[in-house]
């Protein structure tokens, strides 16, 4: 079972857990950055609650996620259409003033990320800005149903090095807004293109 797999399989349960998790001082630092009216891409929507969090900011919000039952229970969330792309089909040029990728890169293997990173580039307008958490850690394998890949900020670091035209403007660490999952920390990265 891949991640997707694991996605479709417990759609609604996945959905209940997150859907209410308040997650607005981790995304103010990104709204602060975008321009007013910004369109934004919100990259593996998951519940569609980032997507609602970032409409009501006033942007235009295109949510998209790589699994079709979470597209059906976001779709019915947002009250709107949900783009069913994986990242490796994703081909947007230049759309986005802004991406969105809370906890989605996490299931991407260290080989593609490179590969998910160049087309999320070319998804953003120059001047666009990235965000994308990651765990922090060691962990590189499947874990409870989902492929895993943790970073440290060197890694992070060294891995966004390898792209000309972006700017990293900061990377920091937050613990899990879930309770249960104190003991977990999240690299928060955000990035613009230049």
């Amino acid at each position: 079972m891949d991640s997707i797999d694991y996605y479709n399989r417990y759609a609604a349960p996945y959905y209940e857990a997150t859907v209410d998790l308040d997650m607005s001082e981790i995304m103010q630092p990104f709204i602060d950055l975008l321009p007013e009216d910004a369109e934004v891409l919100d990259l593996g929507c998951g519940s569609g609650r980032d997507s609602l969090a970032l409409e009501e900011h006033g942007f235009y919000v295109s949510s998209m996620d790589g699994s079709e039952e979470m597209c059906k229970l976001a779709s019915i969330y947002l009250d709107k259409e949900v783009l069913h792309l994986t990242f490796e089909e994703m081909d947007f040029d230049e759309v986005f003033d802004g991406i969105w990728a809370c906890a989605s890169l996490v299931h991407v293997h260290p080989d593609n990320m490179p590969i998910i990173l160049k087309k999320i580039f070319n998804a953003l307008k120059p001047g666009g800005i990235l965000y994308f958490s990651v765990y922090e850690g060691s962990r590189d394998g499947v874990y409870r149903g989902r492929y895993y890949h943790d970073y440290t900020k060197a890694e992070l670091r060294e891995l966004l090095e390898e792209f000309e035209h972006i700017e990293v403007l900061d990377i920091w660490r937050t613990q899990d807004v879930r309770q249960e999952k104190g003991d977990r920390k999240w690299l928060n990265v955000l990035v613009k293109k230049v």
